[in-house]
């Protein structure tokens, strides 16, 4: 693959540290965010969606597949573990865990709904701009060899 002109044109991360880094920067905007004001706020929901299409944007093209289906896993993981741990940050104390998660999941799915666009199109986009790439380079390699 050639050296890309910018971060959102080819992304280099192996599929496994994506989903880390994800994992990682979802759990540090809970953490703000619930240290800035008690519970989940739009500075949640603004952040997972920007972390949907910077994902997309870091990830190898071989490993697509895990970024394309980590949004809706990685929101849910997230509300699984804020239950667990405090579940008034979600949803009423009184509430079950599960409760609590899909309360999470229906109050910001916006948000899920948003990031997991924006990472599906970001991914769709990069497909197509690189094949074309690559069928342009495939052209020229063959158009050089016959002259």
């Amino acid at each position: 693959m050639a050296q890309a002109d910018g971060f959102w044109e080819a992304g280099r991360e192996p599929g496994r540290q994506v989903v880390l880094l994800g994992v990682a920067l979802t759990l540090t905007a809970v953490g703000i965010d619930v240290i800035l004001s008690g519970h989940l706020t739009l500075f949640f929901d603004l952040c997972f969606m920007a972390l949907g299409l910077a994902l997309a944007a870091r990830v190898r093209r071989g490993d697509f597949y895990m970024v394309a289906l980590l949004p809706p896993v990685l929101m849910t993981a997230t509300f699984l573990f804020v239950s667990l741990v405090d579940r008034d940050v979600v949803a009423d104390r009184g509430d079950s865990v599960l409760q609590a998660v899909v309360s999470g999941v229906a109050t910001h799915g916006l948000a899920l709904f948003v990031g997991y666009a924006l990472c599906l199109g970001w991914l769709v986009w990069r497909l197509h701009h690189e094949g074309e790439a690559g069928m342009a380079t495939e052209l020229g390699h063959e158009l050089g060899r016959s002259a």
